[in-house]
């Protein structure tokens, strides 16, 4: 028997239900604070009324923010099963399944059906390093979109002419955001320093032509803390495959990329991919016979993307080194 718990997470609570195998309507609905102490509850109280044990109970829930991590790390540290779907594949769900209304004890229920008929896939909780790498490339991200609107900021107040106290003070949030970005660029060499393995696999990435250290490191955090199967599933995750739109006669849309997953990782990959299609004889080939063959230099450019993730992918799975193509040997 699998009980399939659904949690909707908001900053304080977790509304849950819990449905059985086969079973249309919940087995019961409860909320709990979004603490240490209420997930130790809510694995209770689902155990207690399935009448399961905690190896049979599948925990589907709804990243938020970082308010689902406590809960999804405790349960599945604990043995249970647990499930991080996309939001957008719930709200498409809930319009097949003709539910208007959203509350969070809707969504709850919806979640435990989604899982009920879906039956996800089993989320792995990263490594503490992964765990660590990851916060600190957010960080820098921020720090530099920051440093970017505070030059552009002070470019245009020079232009319109003003006052030297409002450049003063430009000049030293712009200082302090630097020194901020160059302390956690340290930061994160030391955290590769400090983990062999994370190094190993920055150093095998490296050798890809094109692909440079800041968007190594990203696909390095990403592809090492998600269980792909496969490198059409990392793709895919970056909304790096082709949508398909047509339909009889009258749909004939262009295939576009679906643009989920992380907006930042898929801009670096396209700047990377802009230099590929000179300097990679794998990408390059592959972009002249796609042009041969009368698609879209844009289209292709969407093809180089996919590429690079596919290589990335692999370089990792066989823990080798790039290798050239053997028409360019090095």
């Amino acid at each position: 028997m699998t009980v399939f718990f659904g949690i909707d997470v908001a900053k304080e609570r977790l509304d849950c239900a819990a449905i059985i195998l086969d079973r249309q309507r919940p087995i019961g609905q409860k909320s709990f604070p979004n603490t240490l102490d209420g997930i130790e509850r809510a694995a209770a109280w689902v155990m207690k009324v399935s009448k399961a044990e905690i190896s049979q109970v599948h925990a589907v829930l709804e990243p938020t923010a970082a308010y689902h991590e406590l809960a999804a790390r405790f349960l599945a540290t604990k043995g249970m099963t647990v499930s991080l779907v996309n939001p957008a594949q719930i709200r498409s769900f809930a319009k097949g399944m003709a539910v208007l209304n959203k509350t969070d004890q809707i969504d709850a229920v919806l979640l435990a059906r989604y899982g009920c008929l879906a039956q996800p896939k089993a989320w792995t909780p990263p490594a503490e390093p992964l765990i660590e790498l990851q916060a600190l490339l957010a960080r820098l991200d921020d720090l530099e979109g920051d440093l970017r609107r505070e030059q552009n900021r002070y470019e245009q107040a020079c232009v319109r002419g003003c006052s030297g106290a409002i450049k003063r003070s430009f000049v030293t949030n712009i200082r302090a955001l630097k020194a901020q970005c160059k302390l956690l660029q340290e930061a994160i060499a030391g955290h590769f320093a400090a983990h062999e393995a994370l190094e190993a696999d920055l150093k095998r990435l490296l050798t890809i032509p094109a692909v440079g250290p800041k968007t190594v490191m990203r696909m390095l955090a990403l592809l090492r803390s998600h269980p792909f199967d496969t490198a059409r599933q990392a793709a895919a995750f970056l909304g790096l495959v082709p949508i398909e739109r047509q339909s009889g006669r009258s749909v004939r849309g262009r295939p576009r990329l679906s643009k989920a997953g992380n907006s930042r990782l898929r801009a670096a990959l396209y700047m990377a991919a802009v230099v590929a299609t000179k300097l990679n004889p794998d990408i390059k080939a592959q972009q002249q016979r796609l042009l041969e063959r009368g698609k879209a230099k844009m289209s292709t450019l969407g093809a180089a993307m996919r590429k690079l993730v596919h290589i990335c992918f692999g370089v990792l799975k066989s823990g080798n080194v790039y290798q050239f193509p053997a028409a360019h040997p090095t």
